[in-house]
C-alpha cells in the first residue's frame, strides 16, 4: 500500500469519459433526454476525425462533466472487471419519480432501488448500452442545474454523483484510491465498498464493486474509457505526478487538453484514471452563452480545420446550444 502513498488529495470527480456510437444519437440523448448542456464541441486530439463532446452544467464546472468519443461504427464493449461500470448523476430527492416517468415516455427501461446509504437510485442504459444511474442523495445537492427547457429545473441533473469501479480483487485498488488519491472509506454493503473525497457527498464518491466471478471488461462502444479526478491547479498536479512516479506508479507526462491539463495512470484493478486540473475551464475560447455552439480546435489542429470539418458528421443541436443546425 505504501507504494501509492501521496500527501495530495483530490476534492472529487472532474469528469467521466465514455465511448459512444452515432454522434447525433448521443447528443439527442444527453441534451434532450437527460437535459445536460453541450459545453464544448471539439475533437479527440489523438483522432481528430472523431468528435469529443463535453456535457455538463451551464459553465461545465468540474464534477458535472460527462464526455464522449462517439464513433459511429464503434464495436460494442463488454462490461466487467477492470473498468468503471456505472456512472451516476445527482438529482433532487423528490425527482426520482418524475425521471422514472420521463424516461419511460422516451422508451428507456429503468430499475428503481434504495441503497445502503438511503439514496433513491434509478438505473438505466443510454442508447449504446452505457450503464447510468440517477441518485437522490438524502442530504441534497447545492449545485445549480442547467435550466434548458428540456428538463424542468426542479428535477434537473445537478452533476456527477459517483462512479462504480468493478474489480476482481479489492486490496490494491483500495490502496490506490485511499493512498494515491486521498479518498476515505465511507461504508460497505456486501461486495460494494464506498469511498469519498473531501467532505464527501454528490460528485465526490466512488464505489468499488468486487466481482471475482465477472468477466474482464472490454473498453469499446457503450463503456467508460476513463475516470478523471480533480486537481486545483497545475503546480499541485505536477507535485502529485512526481509523488506517484517516485512511488513506482507509471504516469503519463502532463498533457494539454486545452480546457485542463491531464495525467493518466491505471489503478491496479485495470481502470484508467486521470487527474485533471480545474483550470483554465471552457470559457477560454468562446463566451459562456455560446459554449458548445462551434467546433473548437486546439492551435496545433487549426491548420487542418477544413479537412477535419469535412470528416466530422453534421450535428443538429437543440436551440440553446445552436440556433441553426450545422
Amino acid at each position: 500500500m505504501a507504494a501509492y502513498s501521496t500527501s495530495i488529495k483530490t476534492s472529487g470527480l472532474h469528469h467521466v469519459t465514455a465511448i459512444g456510437g452515432d454522434p447525433q444519437r448521443n447528443a439527442d440523448f444527453y441534451l434532450r433526454t437527460l437535459g445536460l448542456r453541450l459545453v464544448k464541441t471539439t475533437v479527440n486530439f489523438d483522432d481528430p476525425g472523431t468528435y469529443h463532446l463535453y456535457y455538463g452544467d451551464q459553465s461545465g464546472k468540474p464534477g458535472t462533466l460527462m464526455t464522449f468519443f462517439p464513433w459511429r461504427d464503434a464495436p460494442s464493449g463488454r462490461h466487467g472487471t477492470g473498468q468503471a461500470t456505472t456512472t451516476s448523476f445527482s438529482v433532487p430527492e423528490a425527482s426520482i419519480g418524475w425521471w422514472q416517468e420521463h424516461l419511460a415516455a422516451t422508451g428507456v427501461a429503468t430499475s428503481r432501488v434504495r441503497n445502503a446509504e438511503q439514496e433513491d437510485v434509478l438505473t438505466f442504459r443510454d442508447p449504446d448500452g452505457l450503464q447510468l444511474a440517477l441518485v437522490a442523495h438524502p442530504q441534497g445537492d447545492p449545485r445549480d442545474p442547467w435550466d434548458n427547457g428540456h428538463v424542468p429545473a426542479e428535477h434537473a441533473i445537478r452533476g456527477l454523483h459517483s462512479v462504480t469501479l468493478s474489480v476482481s480483487k479489492e486490496d490494491a485498488t483500495v490502496a490506490m484510491l485511499t493512498e494515491g488519491l486521498g479518498l476515505s472509506f465511507t461504508a460497505s454493503e456486501g461486495n460494494r465498498i464506498r469511498f469519498s473525497a473531501g467532505d464527501g457527498g454528490p460528485g465526490a464518491l466512488v464505489d468499488v464493486l468486487v466481482t471475482p466471478e465477472a468477466p474482464k471488461g472490454l473498453v469499446a462502444g457503450g463503456t467508460v474509457h476513463h475516470v478523471a479526478w480533480r486537481a486545483p491547479d497545475e503546480p499541485t498536479q505536477a507535485a502529485w505526478r512526481q509523488e506517484l512516479v517516485e512511488r513506482g506508479v507509471h504516469v503519463t507526462s502532463i498533457l494539454d487538453r486545452q480546457y485542463f491539463r491531464s495525467i493518466y495512470f491505471r489503478e491496479p484493478g485495470g481502470t484508467l484514471l486521470e487527474v485533471a486540473t480545474d483550470e483554465p475551464g471552457f470559457a477560454i475560447d468562446e463566451p459562456l452563452l455560446e459554449l458548445g455552439r462551434a467546433l473548437k480546435l486546439p492551435p496545433w489542429l487549426e491548420p487542418s480545420r477544413e479537412q477535419i470539418s469535412h470528416l466530422l458528421p453534421k450535428l443538429n443541436l437543440p436551440s440553446e446550444n445552436n440556433p441553426e443546425p450545422r
